[in-house]
């Protein structure tokens, strides 16, 4: 699989909120034939990690139901599921609804089918503090700043941000990272660049004007690092990213467990840290 973004490139190694303007027609990027054949086993086998919604957010979805079926087209058969699921099965992205609930922006249903560790069950119900609370420093730096986004929020505004990671999985559906950590040791060096998969995620926040409630989309792609030999810009960008991430980040998304292998496989590469002057 080819990666659409790369976002090591953008941010390098830190943590930024780094929200842009896009146009609507480039809200949903499409690229999966029918996703609900995807979602659907999930959401049978798996209904708690993949689905929550809390009392009262039913309209809410409807309205953010509305906003997908302006883009995919309305389908039969969906009679009885909550909005935002019957949403979810037509496009590849996560949704996340959040609304303002005694003054405090809270996630009050989602639907996630390419979780990156963490669970629906786990995460319904939570204010964005609390959603953020595990990414070291997030708060003091964005806390602020993330609220007065979301209560600022204009209709018709859609923004865009994207986030990257390493992890040694080529999976969607990644909700405890414990199994896939503990593989880890097993890797062997040589094996590094098909093994290790880049994990790139694209997010998306709108708001909807009826209710007042923001639709946050999620979509994740992976590819094994060994595909970033196609692109030397990009090789070089992910390195100084990885050998200059800040303490914070490299501790919240692991780096530590991966830098033997990581390394080799730039060094294997020529991607020295004078090349890169880092």
């Amino acid at each position: 699989m080819s990666l659409p973004h790369s976002p090591w490139s953008e941010a390098g190694g830190d943590f930024a909120i780094g929200l842009r303007p896009i146009p609507e027609a480039a809200w949903l990027e499409g690229g999966e034939a029918d996703p609900a054949a995807r979602k659907d086993p999930l959401m049978a086998a798996h209904p708690a990690i993949v689905w929550g919604e809390t009392p009262g957010s039913r309209e809410a979805q409807a309205e953010a139901l509305t906003l997908v079926e302006a883009v995919r087209g309305a389908q039969a058969g969906e009679a009885g599921l909550p909005p935002l699921l019957a949403a979810a099965r037509r496009v590849s992205d996560d949704l996340c609804l959040m609304e303002l609930r005694d003054g405090v922006w809270r996630l009050t249903a989602l639907s996630l089918c390419a979780p990156s560790f963490f669970t629906a069950q786990a995460a319904q119900g939570k204010s964005l503090a609390e959603l953020h609370a595990p990414v070291d420093g997030f708060e003091p730096r964005f806390g602020g700043r993330l609220e007065r986004i979301f209560s600022g929020l204009r209709a018709g505004l859609i923004l865009e941000r994207r986030n990257w990671t390493v992890v040694n999985s080529d999976a969607l559906f990644t909700p405890d990272s414990a199994p896939i950590r503990a593989q880890i040791s097993q890797i062997s060096p040589i094996e590094a660049g098909q093994v290790l998969h880049l994990r790139v995620e694209r997010q998306t926040l709108r708001r909807l004007p009826a209710t007042g409630g923001a639709l946050f989309t999620i979509r994740i792609w992976r590819a094994p690092l060994e595909t970033l030999d196609q692109d030397p810009e990009r090789l070089a960008a992910f390195a100084r990213a990885w050998r200059g991430a800040t303490a914070e980040f490299r501790n919240y998304k692991g780096f530590a467990s991966y830098d033997m292998l990581v390394e080799g496989f730039l060094r294997a590469r020529g991607e020295s840290y004078s090349v890169n002057e880092v």
